[in-house]
């Protein structure tokens, strides 16, 4: 996906997740995230774009570190204030990329082609997680788009996987194959007790995890379990999966 279409993803996600927190209301709780209320994501979610914006805004060159939304916002809403709240800080980000150079120069913590490219991504991507989160809380979760899904299983698979802050290894090495069944993508994981490897391959491996690339999207970000999923060979690492992998931004 291009960096117009990641930052359209970022505008339609973030109304549907205003629209369903909207609906099921800030108390309810989100079982995809357990232990948070609506209103937490909420929060959570809404710092993490003003986080973001302020990044690309600057433009800062350093680490900008964020541990709640109260670092990044001056005054933190009242419930009834808080869809609101959450809504400025999308707008103020959907901004920010769109005014944004695209020889932008600023941190990243991901590879990508360009850090306009990496923030349009990855907050498009964080917002149609939480998206699914908060309609979790219903039970009335829409799936994700095809092509949404299969370049966000490239980032997750791609980007923040071989950066080793996992605990997926495996002595012996083994290898498992990633497969979207409506979209034709295939990814193929080398793990063994360093870091995974994974190169874009059909290439036959020990497990093969497949299924309609939003079910799989989901599943990779413990949203659903990996074991729902079409699974050949050996279950070890897709039973592994919701523990090993548990992704940090920085």
């Amino acid at each position: 996906m291009d960096v117009s279409e990641l930052i359209a993803t970022l505008e339609s996600e973030g109304h549907r997740l205003a629209r369903a927190a909207e609906r099921v209301g800030v108390d309810a709780d989100v079982p995809t995230c357990p232990g948070w209320r609506v209103r937490d994501l909420l929060l959570h979610i809404g710092g993490v774009h003003r986080w973001a914006g302020t990044v690309v805004t600057e433009p800062r060159r350093e680490p900008l570190h964020l541990e709640r939304a109260e670092d990044i916002s001056a005054h933190l809403p009242a419930d009834a204030e808080l869809i609101d709240w959450f809504r400025r800080g999308h707008t103020d980000l959907l901004k920010a990329l769109r005014n944004a150079p695209e020889d932008l120069r600023c941190w990243a913590f991901l590879t990508a082609p360009t850090p306009l490219a990496f923030w349009a991504r990855r907050q498009a991507h964080e917002t149609t997680v939480h998206r699914v989160d908060v309609e979790s809380a219903d039970g009335a979760v829409e799936p994700v788009g095809p092509d949404v899904a299969t370049d966000g299983i490239d980032e997750l698979l791609g980007a923040f996987v071989p950066r080793d802050r996992t605990g997926l290894h495996s002595d012996p090495p083994t290898s498992m194959s990633v497969r979207t069944t409506d979209t034709g993508a295939c990814w193929l994981l080398h793990v063994s007790s360093g870091p995974v490897t994974v190169e874009r391959s059909q290439a036959p491996a020990d497990t093969v995890v497949s299924g309609a690339a939003s079910d799989v999207y989901l599943a990779l970000w413990n949203r659903l379990p990996l074991t729902a999923l079409d699974v050949a060979g050996s279950a070890e690492l897709p039973r592994r999966w919701p523990e090993a992998v548990r992704i940090r931004w920085g």
